[in-house]
């Protein structure tokens, strides 16, 4: 076999177009696992922005409202507007032994709060010192209300992070200070910057939250609850209850039992579960999404090293004449087409954690916008396997090129 200047320039030329074809595949390799992993850390960082519209919440938790009946029943016409009361909290706690907690809420809008100069437009909520086991707040100063509270009457508040922030401007810690709601002066006792924004008595920043028997008296509202939270105990499925919860509450208000809009009831397991199926389908689809482009991708290298093998048929013929054995070109092809694969899925890691630490800056790190150790190193794991795969139908025929048949397409 010669080895001329012409047999050099064709192995070179060779080399070129095969480095093109190694970039373009790389590339599509990169961008499969760049995509699969950015898809699953945003997807992560989306759910958690989400779920922090329900910040502390409980997840087994019923919310019971009045509303108008639309059917009518026992001589009442439909229409009819009727009130929750505190014995239906007493109900449903004898009759549904099933609920750990049942509290009152009564929430109130368009209210404003002032301190000195500053004021701020804020919504009021009474509530029991038990509504923590409903929404769990996350205090930055002071404390939430308390038993003796409620029970004493006493004129204390806890105020939303945006009213603390307007009243107080300067950040200082309000506890001990005096503010006016609607003419009432408070004496702020903590600040609650939980996140919520499930409105049950207002958005949580923009409330401020006083004992229900306080309420009750500002408001004259005797025997009226405007709204029942219900939590269940520990494995209590909430839907399975919410016929007999109905049931209870239409039967001392003379309520139609089929009358499901005269009882508003928002079934908060049911929200969250909406979510956690929404999402688990959706990272379904990543992945489903993100495998299919990586298996392209290894395709793409068992397609790009069975070109390589072919236009670098001298090559290896020269090399098999030179004592190279099988296992060696095996080897060298295999081998090529792993570091092309780790190569390129390196990239892909480093490039889409970079993204995704800049999606967690844009959201000021109100979420986790990056992805697991374990789920980039399973990725990583899965693509050296397809770039071995994708290696071994090219290697076994460079393995059977011989000397004779280099000397023939030369």
């Amino acid at each position: 076999m010669r080895f001329d200047t012409d047999t050099y320039r064709e192995i070179m030329d060779a080399l070129t177009r095969n480095k093109r074809r190694s970039f373009l595949t790389g590339f599509g390799i990169f961008w499969g696992l760049f995509m699969l992993l950015f898809l699953i850390g945003g997807g992560n960082g989306l759910k958690q922005l989400l779920e922090k519209n329900f910040d502390g919440f409980a997840t087994n938790t019923v919310i019971i409202a009045a509303n108008e009946t639309t059917k009518p029943y026992k001589g009442f016409k439909e229409g009819r507007s009727w009130n929750l009361q505190y014995k239906d909290i007493e109900r449903l706690k004898a009759l549904v032994p099933e609920l750990e907690v049942v509290t009152p809420s009564l929430p109130q809008w368009g209210y404003t709060a002032t301190r000195d100069e500053f004021t701020a437009s804020c919504s009021a909520k009474g509530v029991q010192a038990d509504y923590v086991k409903v929404q769990a707040p996350t205090m930055k100063f002071g404390r939430y209300l308390n038993q003796v509270d409620v029970a004493h009457k006493r004129k204390v508040c806890v105020i939303g992070e945006r009213v603390w922030k307007t009243l107080f401007p300067d950040g200082d810690d309000p506890c001990g200070a005096f503010i006016n709601v609607n003419g009432i002066y408070y004496q702020v006792i903590g600040v609650d910057v939980s996140t919520s924004n499930i409105n049950l008595g207002g958005n949580n920043a923009d409330e401020v939250t006083i004992p229900i028997t306080v309420m009750r008296d500002i408001l004259n509202s005797g025997e009226v609850v405007g709204m029942i939270c219900a939590v269940g105990r520990q494995g209590v499925n909430m839907g399975d209850l919410e016929g007999r919860i109905r049931q209870v509450v239409a039967r001392q208000h003379y309520i139609a039992p089929d009358d499901k809009e005269a009882i508003m009831m928002l079934n908060m397991e049911v929200m969250f579960s909406i979510i956690d199926n929404l999402f688990r389908g959706i990272n379904f689809l990543i992945w489903l999404v993100g495998i299919g482009t990586l298996l392209a991708g290894a395709i793409g290298v068992s397609n790009i090293m069975l070109v390589v093998v072919r236009e670098r048929t001298v090559e290896i013929g020269i090399r098999r004449a030179i004592g190279a054995t099988p296992r060696d070109i095996l080897s060298q092809i295999i081998f090529e087409g792993i570091t092309l694969t780790i190569v390129a899925g390196l990239s892909g890691i480093v490039f889409s954690v970079l993204l995704l630490n800049l999606l967690e800056v844009i959201s000021q790190h109100k979420a986790v916008f990056q992805i697991q150790f374990g789920t980039a190193i399973s990725a990583l794991l899965l693509l050296m396997l397809l770039g071995l795969l994708a290696g071994i139908a090219p290697a076994y025929r460079a393995m059977h090129i011989k000397p004779v048949d280099a000397m023939r397409d030369e």
